[in-house]
């Protein structure tokens, strides 16, 4: 018998998962797997403002720069936990929720450490801390991806969303981690990703162009989530074909595109573990408020994911999700 954590235990998981989602698509309830990947925190707060972003828009405001309590990054103690009790289930870490992951300087030694348990490691970031040393311990770590987000090609059109940004900083954390991993011999994919903006669609063909010569390996497009969205929003793309919201004739209003259906691929397959190391459905549950235990206090992964709250929430997703705030902005 394969013992936890070996690709085999891990690929059975993975088995179990798509048969319970399946069976939830037919509204029924049947989870007897664990996550098949999970989200880390590293840290809750951030250097930037942007408006659609909690923590930018408590930021702007004034506030502290988290929505959660104060100021915090995950120990390599806490870390070490986490990883041992999920690692025998998941194949997938991303390292990134809400606060940027550079923040934490221990950032590279998760990596290295998950990594060493054969996980496939993500890490999506502003790119606003990341230099050529930084790019190099990521590369030595093994990181497999890195996702640097630039919502904009100039200056101009970058801080309207990556407020207190420097675009010249995304685009030199390109090319030194294109310089890292060919010099460490690295299989990092370095992929660039611009949200579809008004204030960027200008320059989407600029992206298509430069993007591999900056040093990029892929360019991601993406929809916009927005939060004003109703009655429209400054953000929102003048070509509807790449924006998440269409004009509702009848309600006068913009709604989403998505048809709210009653089960949910991330919820069955995934989770996210917040820098307190507080278990929460997805990485929609911005503000924290379905959390399902804590996995630095509970006698293991099993007893939050089986736990009374989790049930009860995926059993309510099963028949009213349209009722759960959090999931009517979502395109899952």
């Amino acid at each position: 018998m394969p013992q936890f954590g070996h690709p085999v235990w891990r690929g059975w998981n993975m088995l179990r998962a798509s048969v319970s989602y399946a069976l939830s698509k037919a509204g029924v309830y049947h989870v007897r797997h664990l996550p098949v990947f999970v989200s880390i925190e590293p840290a809750n707060f951030c250097q930037l403002a942007c408006p659609e972003c909690p923590v930018g828009m408590a930021r702007d405001a004034g506030h502290d720069d988290t929505v959660h309590g104060k100021k915090t990054t995950l120990s390599l103690a806490s870390f070490s936990t986490i990883l041992a009790r999920v690692s025998p289930y998941v194949h997938t870490m991303q390292f990134f929720f809400q606060g940027e992951p550079l923040l934490n300087d221990s950032l590279p030694e998760m990596i290295s450490m998950a990594q060493k348990e054969g996980l496939y490691t993500i890490v999506s970031t502003n790119a606003q801390r990341l230099d050529a040393a930084m790019a190099e311990r990521l590369a030595q770590a093994g990181l497999s991806r890195i996702i640097v987000s630039m919502d904009g090609w100039t200056q101009a059109s970058y801080e309207q969303y990556r407020k207190g940004g420097d675009v010249e900083r995304c685009k030199q954390a390109v090319r030194w981690l294109h310089e890292a991993k060919q010099r460490t011999g690295s299989r990092m994919t370095i992929e660039l990703q611009c949200l579809y903006l008004k204030t960027n669609e200008h320059e989407w063909q600029v992206f298509r162009d430069e993007y591999k010569r900056l040093g990029a390996d892929h360019l991601t497009m993406k929809t916009a989530q927005l939060y004003d969205y109703a009655h429209g929003n400054p953000l929102m793309p003048t070509d509807s074909r790449y924006a998440r919201y269409r004009w509702d004739k009848k309600k006068q209003a913009y709604t989403p595109k998505h048809a709210l259906t009653n089960y949910c691929r991330r919820l069955w397959t995934g989770c996210v573990i917040d820098v307190e190391g507080n278990v929460l459905p997805c990485c929609f549950d911005k503000q924290r408020q379905y959390r399902f235990g804590n996995i630095l206090t509970a006698d293991s992964l099993a007893a939050v994911w089986h736990g009374a709250k989790a049930e009860a929430f995926r059993r309510n997703i099963l028949h009213h999700r349209s009722d759960i705030p959090m999931c009517t902005n979502c395109e899952g």
